[in-house]
């Protein structure tokens, strides 16, 4: 081979083995690699938001259990112990409240920052070495329900200042709503979720039943469930109340009331002297 040749040969003989033949893990640190801990529907949720998401790496997974495997992207690697977790920049907590004490104490690595996902447990409540954090997302979640995740609202706490900038961009690849709040504040929303989400949830649940008592098709409600919340998108809850008690209409109260058995009696009444008493009705 000449000697021009030659140059040219062995330039092109490294930029195919450079191009060609990168490390994975220099990839990974041009981006945020995450690991999410749990396997219930607020992992499940998480963990596809990040494989979406641009800038972050899902890199593995740990769970204890395999009851809901398939809601994963199989070729995640998993884990079922704490002690081979992989280096990560992120560690993503998404269990039972009960359990981030147990799960965080056996994170051993102090080079990533922890989180957790819970809306009523402080940033203090994670028992390891490492950097710690709050990713609280403010949506209900069922693995048979997919969820835009670019518009569920984030609530980011850290407990030192230089993380937040990490835990944001981080957050910010997953949502565009994205707050700092506190573990206080997080709590009194988590609270205001539970009246929101939960407990009109239960409420949906009592009319199906009075619907299926009855032989009632539950989906002639459905309207009026939707109307009510699209109506409070564009008025405030407290003008959008209507109903017997609101009007002060004691007869159709108290029918309804008779009407009932004695666990939905206590609520239904508990409730409706209460949208009374804020209208100043009876």
């Amino acid at each position: 081979m000449g000697c021009f040749l030659q140059p040219i040969f062995f330039f092109t003989r490294f930029a195919q083995f450079y191009f060609t033949s990168i490390p994975f893990f220099f990839y990974l640190r041009c981006m945020i690699t995450a690991i999410v801990l749990g396997s219930g529907n607020v992992a499940i949720h998480f963990a596809k938001a990040i494989q979406s998401g641009e800038g972050v790496v899902l890199i593995q997974r740990y769970a204890r259990s395999s009851t809901n495997d398939a809601c994963f992207d199989s070729q995640i690697p998993k884990t079922d112990r704490l002690e081979d977790l992989k280096e990560a920049d992120i560690y993503l907590i998404a269990v039972s409240d009960d359990a981030i004490a147990p799960v965080s104490a056996g994170i051993k690595t102090v080079g990533g920052l922890v989180v957790h996902t819970s809306g009523s447990i402080p940033v203090h409540a994670l028992l390891c070495a490492a950097p710690r954090g709050v990713l609280y997302p403010v949506q209900t979640f069922s693995k048979q329900k997919t969820v835009n995740f670019s518009e569920v609202p984030l609530c980011l706490e850290t407990e030192r200042s230089g993380d937040m900038e990490l835990l944001k961009k981080f957050a910010l690849s997953l949502s565009s709503n994205v707050y700092e709040l506190s573990s206080e504040k997080r709590e009194k929303l988590h609270l205001a979720a539970v009246f929101a989400n939960n407990f009109s949830n239960y409420m949906f649940k009592i009319a199906d039943d009075i619907c299926s008592n009855y032989h009632i098709p539950f989906e002639i409600l459905k309207p009026l469930i939707q109307e009510t919340s699209h109506k409070i998108l564009g008025m405030s809850p407290y003008d959008a109340q209507t109903g017997p008690a609101r009007r002060n209409d004691r007869k159709v109260v108290q029918k309804q009331r008779d009407l009932l058995e004695a666990g939905n009696k206590e609520i239904y009444t508990l409730l409706s002297e209460a949208i009374s008493n804020t209208y100043k009705k009876l």
